[in-house]
């Protein structure tokens, strides 16, 4: 089970204006084949259908706990994509066509179909399929495919961060770089525990530290490249067998947390009247408001 809390995995800066064509280039990174969708669907089914799991507890636990922040990531992403979309059409008589300004925008379903919100689909408008799983069984493949998986998202992060000058897309894939090099590397240690093999000499990949890249220094200089949570105040501690040692480019200690990362508050998404969302009127929210008070017992 994964314990939810309403807390994004940092916090978000505001948007000062809106930007759906670069939010449609950053839906790649939720639901194209290298998104957060994948990552988190892939390593959720190895860890459901993990064979061994005492003996091999270590290597559970590992794929467990990215597992469940990979859901924090999913979510972070798509609270990204409605940040920045959100303003690109304005309130207005619905004969005057208030919602023109989303016929040039790369993305419409943004506009036709989720009100201006995210969805799993690609940059394209492809919808996220299982087809994106590997689940085969095999701990060395499965670490292998995951840690191709990691390289393979880390790429896709960093082609969008050029496409890009938007503050709130940075501020995620800044973050989002630097706990996919501690997944890139969590898998190398990984594979390395299983067959000798020194996969560490392989990374990064691409051959460009994060620290080229401007919003992952400060996330690098309060030490979250070392960290690696458990996300669970009492399970999946065995990840210290594997999340140990140094760290091969900074040499600062691998540090394993438990629990999860405090986070930063939720974006309070505004009403979109041109969308009808959420389509509850001052009136209708005060007479909702009269039936909870009702309903809870209260006068």
């Amino acid at each position: 089970m994964i314990k939810r809390f309403n807390r994004l995995a940092i916090a978000l800066p505001m948007p000062t204006n809106p930007d759906a064509n670069a939010a449609a280039a950053v839906q790649e990174l939720l639901g194209g084949r290298f998104g957060e969708m994948s990552t988190l669907n892939n390593y959720m089914y190895q860890s459901f259908n993990f064979r061994k799991k005492g003996k091999l507890k270590p290597f559970f636990d590992l794929v467990s706990s990215i597992t469940a922040e990979e859901f924090g990531h999913v979510e972070l992403v798509a609270n990204t994509i409605n940040l920045m979309i959100y303003g690109t059409t304005q309130p207005g008589d619905v004969n005057d066509a208030p919602m023109s300004a989303a016929t040039d925008k790369r993305n419409t379903y943004h506009f036709i179909s989720t009100a201006q919100t995210a969805f799993p689909f690609d940059s394209m408008g492809k919808s996220w399929s299982g087809d994106n799983v590997f689940c085969s069984g095999n701990l060395l493949l499965d670490l292998l495919h995951n840690f191709f998986l990691e390289c393979g998202a880390r790429t896709h992060k960093m082609r969008v961060y050029e496409m890009t000058s938007n503050p709130v897309a940075r501020e995620m894939i800044g973050y989002l770089l630097v706990r996919g090099g501690v997944h890139v590397l969590a898998y190398a240690k990984a594979i390395e525990m299983v067959t000798g093999v020194d996969m560490k000499k392989m990374i990064p990949i691409p051959n460009l530290d994060n620290s080229a890249f401007e919003t992952t220094r400060k996330f690098e200089a309060e030490g979250i490249n070392r960290k690696l949570y458990t996300f669970s105040d009492t399970d999946y501690r065995d990840i210290a067998w594997i999340w140990a040692g140094q760290h091969p480019t900074d040499g600062g200690p691998l540090e394993v947390v438990i629990g999860a990362p405090e986070g930063g508050p939720m974006p309070e998404l505004r009403s979109i009247p041109e969308e009808f969302a959420p389509g509850i009127s001052q009136e209708d929210f005060m007479e909702i408001a009269k039936r909870l008070q009702k309903n809870a017992g209260m006068s």
